[in-house]
């Protein structure tokens, strides 16, 4: 149907007769009898003046007709009704809501109430349908060839600026590829210097010059952040060298099979190899296959401590190779569950028949061995590497070797790399703050529609990696020291500066009445604005008062109202909304 009203009203017309609706008689269509004329009924119909209904009561035909399960009689006119439709009609309406007449017959068209639906929803063509959202989007030329090289977790084929520590790491694994077990090394550097991803470069070229020369050697990455217990550092490597050994266990059973079959076609074939007979291949497949299910993965949780490291030394031990475990963020191992593991780890290599294991420790923390028991220390740090920071020069070389892969032609303007990497030296060298920088200016700049990036871009960019730096730390602080952040808030906004401790306590123990919140101590108080301004949040400085001692002057290091927007939506301070804590006035010593 084209969706014509004229020639669907014309139709829907014809069939009036059906219910009456002009009042007037109508000729039945030439379908219900030969002629037009309404059909004389048979003996048997005559007979029959009731029928019983669907729900089992009777109700009289008309005229003492029968009314067939093929044709039931309309309830008005007694006249046939044409159940072909797709629905029934009440009273000109159909079951869908859709104002029609109905019809009978064999000439009415069974489509003509599904057509008429299909023209009331709307049959139109999905692109003419479709309202541009996406396309105006799309229109313009993309700035991104490959946004992922800008990533952290990309690991590049070069590394600029950190040849020395490369090869450092190289000279030291070097002898695993001779089947001897490398040195412990331990990698020092603040964050974004390159450490994590020399390593895993390193760790790469490793294991491919291992299979070059066919010499068993594996590096296992384990984030400590993420995987911060003993337990589930040892389920997890656990868990990697028995799927390990399984893939292994496979292969070489299809090779065995493979044999065996050859071998009794040809016995001949087992020249040349260790198995003399088939039944020695026979004994090695089920020796095979009872190792196989021999292993069982660790839980994440529920087992011994000691159950768990054994099943990981007999996975490691399974066959000869040697194996460099990587702990990223090593320290964080140490703060959570002390320094069980890396003992553990670093004795191994006394037990082990076929293996061997190396530890290879990441921090950011240089004095992190300065906790450790001072057996584990000796044994652990055999090589120490450093990581220094970037400099603006090396920071721009990185940014302008990644760009080179991750975004199209000229879409970078001249002056966009350098302030990025200014930017970025400003933070301490952190490479993957400018990397950060310059992918987020790339996302703005195709937010904007624009052909390539500027350096405004670069700018906002900068404002929004803080602010959502600000809001993520903030809103992950505890209670009692988003109420000392509150108050230091509540504080600059009534126009006070310079803030002292007293000052701010006085606010906090208002708001803790507020929320109904224990209230800390003054000292605990203290403590937790030493921990803001070490996050970076305030600002406190120690100053001197003369006869009056000392105090700290605090002041707030970030937009005041996102802050205080990002405190309010935590449902326990939400309250606090609609109240003005007293504000006591600070006595000016200096004044005085």
């Amino acid at each position: 149907m084209n969706g014509d009203d004229t020639d669907q009203d014309t139709t829907l017309d014809s069939q009036r007769f059906v219910d009456g609706a002009d009042g007037d008689d109508e000729q039945l269509p030439s379908s219900a009898g030969g002629d037009g004329t309404r059909p004389e009924p048979d003996a048997e119909e005559e007979s029959a003046d009731r029928e019983e209904s669907a729900d089992g009561t009777e109700k009289p035909t008309a005229g003492g007709e029968e009314s067939t399960d093929d044709e039931p009689l309309d309830p008005e006119t007694a006249d046939p009704v044409d159940t072909d439709s797709a629905s029934p009609v009440r009273d000109g309406v159909d079951s869908s809501g859709v104002d029609v007449d109905s019809g009978s017959g064999d000439d009415v068209d069974s489509s003509v109430l599904d057509e008429v639906m299909l023209d009331d929803v709307g049959s139109e063509d999905p692109e003419e349908a479709s309202q541009g959202l996406f396309d105006d989007l799309l229109a313009g030329d993309p700035i991104f060839e490959n946004k992922e090289v800008l990533r952290p977790s990309y690991t590049p084929r070069k590394l600029p600026h950190r040849e020395e520590q490369i090869n450092n790491m190289a000279t030291i694994l070097v002898t695993a590829l001779r089947g001897d077990s490398p040195s412990n090394i331990l990698i020092y550097g603040k964050t974004g210097t390159g450490k994590t991803a020399s390593a895993k470069f390193v760790s790469t070229e490793l294991e491919s010059t291992s299979q070059k020369y066919e010499v068993p050697c594996e590096v296992e990455y384990i984030n400590c952040e993420v995987t911060d217990t003993q337990y589930r550092v040892l389920a997890q490597l656990a868990n990697k060298f028995i799927e390990k050994n399984e893939a292994v266990i496979d292969e070489e059973l299809d090779d065995l099979e493979d044999l065996r079959e050859r071998a009794h076609e040809d016995p001949t074939v087992l020249a040349g190899t260790e198995y003399d007979s088939v039944a020695a291949v026979e004994d090695r497949i089920e020796q095979l296959e009872d190792d196989r299910e021999s292993f069982e993965q660790v839980p994440m949780t529920g087992w011994p401590t000691d159950r768990v490291y054994s099943t990981f030394f007999d996975a490691v031990d399974y066959h000869e190779r040697v194996v460099v475990i990587m702990l990223d963020e090593i320290d964080k191992l140490v703060e959570k569950s002390g320094d069980d593991t890396l003992y553990n780890l670093s004795r191994m290599n006394s037990e082990l028949e076929r293996s061997r294991v190396s530890i290879m420790g990441i921090s950011n923390d240089l004095k992190f061995t300065d906790f450790l028991d001072p057996r584990v220390k000796s044994s652990l740090g055999e090589e120490e590497i450093v990581f220094p920071p970037y400099d603006a020069n090396q920071l721009r070389d990185i940014l302008e070797h990644r760009a080179e892969v991750a975004f199209e032609g000229d879409a970078l303007t001249d002056d966009v790399i350098p302030l990025c990497a200014a930017f970025a030296a400003q933070e301490h060298g952190d490479a993957r703050r400018a990397l950060d920088l310059l992918r987020t200016a790339g996302e703005l700049a195709e937010r904007d529609q624009t052909d390539d990036v500027d350096e405004d871009h670069v700018r906002k960019a900068q404002e929004k990696i803080e602010l959502d730096r600000v809001v993520e730390v903030v809103r992950t602080l505890p209670t009692q020291s988003k109420l000392v952040l509150f108050a230091i808030i509540m504080l600059e906004k009534n126009g006070v500066h310079n803030i002292n401790t007293g000052e701010v306590y006085n606010v906090y123990q208002r708001l803790c009445e507020e929320i109904d919140v224990d209230t800390l101590t003054q000292r605990r108080v203290t403590d937790l604005i030493s921990e803001l301004d070490m996050l970076g949040i305030v600002n406190a400085v120690v100053v001197s008062k003369g006869r009056y001692g000392r105090t700290k002057e605090i002041s707030l290091s970030v937009p005041i109202d996102e802050t205080e927007a990002v405190l309010l939506s935590d449902s326990r301070l939400s309250d606090i909304e609609d109240t003005q804590p007293f504000v006591q006035t600070r006595f000016d010593n200096d004044s005085s």
